[in-house]
């Protein structure tokens, strides 16, 4: 387990990480497993970047908003944004599954790869945008990040081979137990629950959230405890259901991702994987942006 967590650090972050002691295919899928605990650290150091914005410019979403993006896309190592270009120009060039695998093998990346990236990118930062407006900000890219990495277990369930024999797939391809994913899941979910009951004060009690801080008793700018600005209270249980409703479309989507792939390609590759894992962050954040 350990060496695991080590893999999935070590793969999925540019954070410093003991090597693990052995790489095997029982290794590769714990760091799948696992994959949700480095979200939640990458997501809690993106979270404390939009927070620090918020404290330093309140009136400032968009800038909060695009230094968040730029962060996760830095604590990632733009991997997933790789897998996400090589997938888009393979998928769509149109061709036969050989040439498929051809130009995803490529450094290059075309024209289906650019707008990929523009687009999801784009998405992310209005989607944060608007839940920062709406007082769900931070806890939004953190949710976001986790739910994201929980599409890598469920991509890499049993009875989802590997497009090639090589490479990442192969490594990781059908080391994840579908009980094992779902205990994740539920794991994940409780986590994410908590911290938007306790982070996000409901609308009748502003002052509620042991995270967040109180108001000023005196008209003006509302002010949190430890230097950060206060967000304005909304309403705790809708956006509990859109991080249910997140968590429950990111799990989906890599199950239909996982499907197409095996459908065009034969299986999944690392790029496959990355595709997924970055579709799903503006997924989730468009749910919470609709929700909130």
């Amino acid at each position: 387990m350990l060496d695991g967590l080590r893999l999935a650090f070590g793969t999925l972050t540019i954070l410093p990480t003991p090597t693990p002691r052995r790489v095997d295919r029982a290794v590769a899928g714990g760091a799948m497993l696992l994959a949700p605990v480095a979200g939640v650290v990458i997501g809690g150091l993106t979270a404390a970047v939009v927070a620090a914005a918020q404290a330093l410019q309140p009136e400032a979403d968009l800038l909060a908003a695009v230094l968040g993006v730029v962060a996760l896309c830095v604590l990632s190592g733009a991997l997933h944004l790789d897998g996400l270009a090589d997938t888009a120009d393979a998928f769509g060039s149109r061709r036969d599954r050989e040439t498929k695998l051809r130009i995803m093998k490529q450094s290059d990346i075309g024209p289906f790869g650019v707008v990929a990236i523009a687009a999801v990118l784009l998405i992310d930062v209005t989607a944060l945008t608007t839940c920062l407006q709406a007082g769900f900000g931070w806890q939004a890219i953190l949710v976001a990040t986790v739910a994201s990495r929980l599409t890598l277990p469920w991509s890499c369930r049993t009875g989802v081979p590997s497009a090639r024999p090589d490479g990442l797939g192969a490594m990781v391809a059908t080391t994840v137990r579908p009980y094992a994913a779902t205990l994740v899941t539920v794991a994940a979910s409780a986590l994410l629950v908590a911290l938007a009951w306790l982070t996000v004060p409901a609308a009748d009690e502003p002052s509620a959230g042991i995270l967040r801080g109180a108001h000023q008793a005196a008209p003006g700018p509302d002010v949190f405890t430890f230097g950060i600005a206060e967000d304005p209270a909304v309403a705790t249980w809708p956006i509990i259901a859109g991080i249910a409703l997140a968590l429950l479309l990111c799990v989906m989507l890599a199950l239909a991702a996982t499907r197409r792939a095996v459908t065009a390609l034969g299986g999944i590759t690392g790029d496959t994987l990355g595709a997924t894992v970055e579709l799903a962050v503006p997924l989730a954040l468009l749910v919470l942006a609709f929700t909130v």
